[in-house]
C-alpha cells in the first residue's frame, strides 16, 4: 500500500529535505507540503492524504493545534510527529491533540516509513525514545486501589484485559503480546476489544495516552493477575 503524505515543517531547508527524502522511499507519495499549521489543515482539505508529518513549533499555527484541527476536521488523515524536540511539554500535547506517531527528526527513512504504515495499521507510530519517556511517567503515575491495597484495573476492565493495555502501552503487538502472556492471537484481539469498549478508546495510540494518564502500571515483581 502506498501511503499519501503531506509534510509540515515552517523551515523550508527541512521540509524540501523531507520531501526529498521520502520521495526515495518505496510505499510513500508526497501530495503536499504546508510551512506552517494553516496551510497544513489547507493541504489535508485539499488532498485528503493518509498521513500528516507534522513539526510542532511553527509560526500562525503550531503543530499541536494544527493536528487537533485536523482529527477533529479530517478523521480519516493521522498524524505523526515529526520534530526535534522529545520534551514533556511537546510530546503530551502531541499524543492528547490526537497524533498517533511521534518521531524525532534524527529518525531514518525506514524508520519514518515504519512509523507511517503503523499508524495507517491502527498501531502507535513512536521512536524508541518517545516509547521509553511514556513508560518512565507511566511508572511514575500513581496507582488505582481497591480495597485490599492491589492494583484495580480501571472502567471495568478484567485483570487481564488491563494487563493487555499496559503491554499495548509498552508497544508491544498483537504477536508480542499472545508470547508474552502464552495466549493465542485471536484471544489478544479479543481481550483489546473488550477493553477499547469499556475504556472508549478509538485505536492503540489513544490507549497509550490513556495508559499513561490512569497512572496504570505493572511495578517490579506485581502484575495485574
Amino acid at each position: 500500500m502506498t501511503a499519501r503524505v503531506v509534510v509540515a515543517d515552517d523551515q523550508a531547508v527541512v521540509r524540501e529535505g523531507i520531501v526529498m527524502l521520502l520521495g526515495l522511499l518505496p510505499g510513500i507519495e508526497v501530495v503536499g507540503s504546508a510551512k506552517d499549521g494553516e496551510e497544513a489543515v489547507a493541504q489535508v482539505a485539499e488532498h485528503a492524504p493518509d498521513v500528516v508529518l507534522m513539526d510542532l513549533r511553527m509560526p500562525r499555527c503550531d503543530g499541536v493545534e494544527a493536528t487537533r484541527r485536523i482529527r477533529e476536521e479530517f478523521p480519516g488523515t493521522q498524524v505523526v510527529v515529526l520534530t526535534t524536540f522529545a520534551d514533556d511539554d511537546s510530546l503530551f500535547p502531541a499524543l492528547r491533540a490526537g497524533a498517533r506517531g511521534y518521531l524525532t527528526k534524527d529518525a531514518g527513512g525506514d524508520e519514518i516509513v515504519r512509523a507511517v504504515h503503523a499508524v495507517l495499521s491502527g498501531e502507535a507510530g513512536l521512536s524508541p525514545t518517545v516509547q521509553r519517556r511514556l513508560l518512565e511517567q507511566v511508572t511514575q503515575g500513581p496507582l488505582q486501589t481497591g480495597g485490599g491495597g492491589e492494583p484495580e484495573p480501571p472502567d471495568g476492565m478484567t485483570p487481564r484485559e488491563a494487563e493487555v493495555l499496559v503491554l499495548i502501552a509498552e508497544g508491544m503487538s498483537n504477536a508480542d503480546i499472545a508470547r508474552a502472556l502464552h495466549i493465542s492471537q485471536a484471544t489478544v484481539k479479543s481481550h483489546i476489544n473488550n477493553l477499547f469498549a469499556k475504556a472508549g478508546l478509538r485505536d492503540r495510540a489513544q490507549a497509550v495516552r490513556y495508559a499513561y494518564m490512569r497512572g496504570m502500571v505493572r511495578p517490579p515483581g506485581r502484575s495485574f493477575t
